[in-house]
């Protein structure tokens, strides 16, 4: 990756946060924190990453993405509206009734959403799913899912992980977001799910370990899914990360998993990307 590529990667950056955070003020609701933290995976996946066109994203032959985590909706929406699914201005519609952006993403209504999700555990099962179908087919088809490491704690995940590894669905990559917080505190409190690389590994994976917020990172964890494909593996791409990334008062605070800014608050936290987008400008 250049250097230009990987600025520009940032600066879109800046664009899904301010999304993320202009969307659940509107909404007076919704998930901020956990779509800061995956906002670099949402911003590499799209950008660089998955087989879509956002003028054809019913494609049959499209590559397909599942947010098992579906309460981090505001990332994925804000993403897709950058990449021009559907115009900036309907973010500001999220959660109100007739939008196409409710609270968990509907694939029958949102154009780029392909799974319906919302209740944990259940999107790595459809994702899965999809992936069986792909090769069944005997088409050239990549399966995208991203998962929380609260998520973890269902055991349906790993009902769909085995069942993934038994089928060797090498075209399933699977991410977690590992902030180590969720709605009730530190994962580790509530329910310590590690050592999680070594449960995908034993689960059949092939898993890697990466800082979720590094770009080349994420694109030596996707060329090594690539790399597997043939061998019959799933990929687990474990993504360390901050919830609330970049927005100081949100920072590693599980208080933020499912509350929205307020108008001091939005106003504070776009004026912190702001000062990130031009420091970012003029590097």
């Amino acid at each position: 990756m250049t250097t230009a590529e990987e600025k520009e990667l940032r600066l879109f950056a800046v664009k899904v946060r301010e999304g993320i955070l202009r969307s659940t003020h509107a909404a007076k609701s919704g998930h901020p924190g956990g779509s800061l933290s995956s906002t670099e995976y949402f911003t590499y996946l799209y950008n660089k990453e998955i087989r879509v066109d956002p003028k054809a994203p019913h494609d049959p032959n499209r590559d397909r993405f599942v947010l098992s985590k579906g309460h981090v909706a505001p990332g994925l929406y804000a993403t897709l509206a950058n990449r021009g699914f559907f115009p900036l201005d309907e973010l500001l519609t999220l959660r109100h009734i007739d939008s196409r952006l409710q609270g968990h993403p509907n694939m029958n209504l949102t154009p780029g959403v392909d799974m319906s999700t919302g209740s944990l555990g259940q999107g790595i099962s459809a994702a899965a799913g999809m992936a069986k179908g792909a090769k069944h087919l005997g088409k050239d088809i990549n399966v995208y899912a991203l998962l929380g490491d609260g998520e973890l704690a269902e055991g349906q995940v790993w009902e769909a992980v085995m069942f993934a590894a038994h089928y060797k669905l090498d075209n399933l990559c699977i991410a977690v977001d590992v902030n180590g917080l969720q709605i009730d505190g530190a994962t580790a409190d509530v329910m310590n799910t590690a050592p999680i690389d070594q449960k995908f590994a034993a689960f059949g994976c092939a898993v890697v370990s990466i800082d979720g917020h590094d770009y080349a990172a994420l694109e030596d964890a996707f060329k090594m899914f690539h790399a597997n494909q043939g061998t019959g593996k799933p990929t687990a791409i474990l993504m360390k990360t901050t919830k609330g990334k970049d927005i100081s008062f949100m920072e590693n605070d599980a208080g933020w998993h499912g509350k929205a800014p307020n108008d001091d608050e939005l106003a504070r936290g776009l004026a912190e990307l702001a000062a990130i987008r031009k420091a970012i400008e003029e590097a």
